[in-house]
């Protein structure tokens, strides 16, 4: 088979959550540790750091890939969903897959999969693992899918784990508390296995404090040991001025990551690294600067608070859910602009009130579709929206959408492009 028709198999015949949602979930471990062994057990061959959360895993696992790589280690990255390319969810110092490893992948493994019946994402586990330790890479940074406990990156055994931001998404697999979903992503701490917690929330920080107890692995709460003390956005970058408590100094970084909501980020992968300079890392400051002032030249990060041009001014972001909102609208808050168009989609299966009653209703709406089974109708957003005073035309493609954005578009305004990965996604295929 083609690259193209390797795909297309794969999209007809394993679920992929993505695209239809919670019928693609499988909640256990059975699937992957069969592919596991089919394959020879490479989580067992490689050296990982296993990153969860609810908002923040992407950027912070990108973040730790980018520095460890400055600091000269050959890293695998591994993350979910992709914007464009299939490939981007597997790469190797910024360096995607090669098309015909998938390819020869499931062409030697296709009958087993028929057999297992595995869903899209534990395949893709199984080949991302295969292939690190093919290539040999001294440690790969594993993002998780989804959740923690259950999902199917949750078979190795890593060197640190790191636990950002927690909050409300995926409900109806992993509770509707913050508590349990706490829950599900501290199923990832492992027995005596250092773990590090972005942000100490006040209601949920005892289920982490309780299951490293359990299991005697070292914690940390980096927004204990490192504290923000001031920041501001210089050019393109994000640049903040951070006391380490521990040793009273005070260094300053400057990301190329501009969303403020990177600072939180921040936090938990500078802690994140001083357990990696703990456990034998090689790793130097200067190499840490650098790296988070490249993270998008380093490892090809594409969505977080990405200027697509600067005139006209169009900026697109993948936050999706409450908190990721939220951050959106903090971020909004900083630009001046005469009029806000906002491009804005989403999936069928988000509790969309308590979005769309965050979105500012003077903004001028482009209620966009994007091109996957899961994605919410247009004019079903609309009408919803239109409860919230939000006002504004649906359109069937999110390129539709964004070409009446740009046509509306005057000197002096601001389009933003979001709501969903896939609605980012669909805008990045454009280009």
């Amino acid at each position: 088979m083609t690259y193209q028709q390797t795909l297309d198999y794969l999209f007809s015949r394993l679920p992929m959550f993505q695209r239809i949602g919670a019928v693609a979930y499988k909640p256990n471990l059975d699937n992957t540790y069969k592919i596991a062994t089919l394959l020879g057990d490479p989580h067992k061959k490689l050296k990982c750091i296993h990153v969860a959360g609810t908002n923040g895993k992407g950027s912070s696992s990108h973040m730790l890939a980018a520095i460890l790589q400055q600091a000269g280690y050959k890293v695998g990255l591994y993350t979910s969903p992709h914007l464009i390319d299939f490939r981007e969810r597997i790469t190797i110092n910024g360096k995607m897959i090669a098309k015909e490893e998938i390819v020869d992948f499931v062409e030697k493994y296709k009958t087993d999969f028929e057999t297992i019946e595995p869903s899209f994402f534990e395949w893709t586990v199984g080949l991302a693992f295969s292939y690190f330790v093919k290539q040999e890479v001294d440690v790969a940074v594993i993002e998780v899918g989804l959740g923690g406990r259950l999902d199917s990156t949750n078979i190795i055994t890593p060197v640190v784990s790191l636990i950002t931001n927690i909050g409300y998404d995926h409900m109806n697999l992993l509770g509707d508390s913050l508590q349990k979903i706490a829950g599900e992503k501290a199923g990832i701490i492992k027995t005596k296995i250092p773990v590090v917690i972005s942000e100490q929330q006040t209601d949920i920080y005892p289920v982490f404090t309780a299951k490293a107890n359990e299991l005697r692995a070292p914690i940390q709460f980096a927004d204990k040991r490192f504290k923000i003390s001031n920041h501001k956005h210089d050019n393109n970058f994000l640049e903040c001025d951070v006391l380490d408590k521990k040793t009273n100094a005070t260094d300053t970084y400057k990301l190329d990551l501009t969303g403020k909501y990177q600072l939180k980020n921040l936090l938990g992968v500078l802690n994140t690294v001083e357990v990696l300079i703990d456990e034998g890392f090689i790793i130097e400051k200067k190499e840490v600067k650098k790296a988070l002032s490249t993270v998008v030249k380093l490892t090809k990060l594409k969505g977080r608070w990405q200027t697509i041009s600067d005139d006209p001014l169009i900026i697109a972001d993948t936050g999706h859910n409450v908190d990721g909102i939220k951050q959106v609208i903090e971020n909004l808050d900083r630009y001046k602009y005469k009029n806000l168009h906002m491009v804005f989609g989403t999936v069928n299966d988000k509790d969309i009130d308590k979005i769309l009653q965050l979105l500012p209703n003077t903004a001028t709406y482009y209620f966009v579709k994007a091109s996957v089974p899961r994605a919410l109708e247009s004019v079903e957003l609309q009408k919803n929206a239109s409860k919230f005073k939000l006002k504004g035309e649906a359109f069937q493609t999110v390129e539709t959408g964004f070409k009446a954005a740009k046509k509306a578009y005057k000197k002096g305004d601001l389009i933003f492009v979001g709501g969903s990965t896939f609605v980012v996604g669909d805008l990045l295929s454009l280009s």
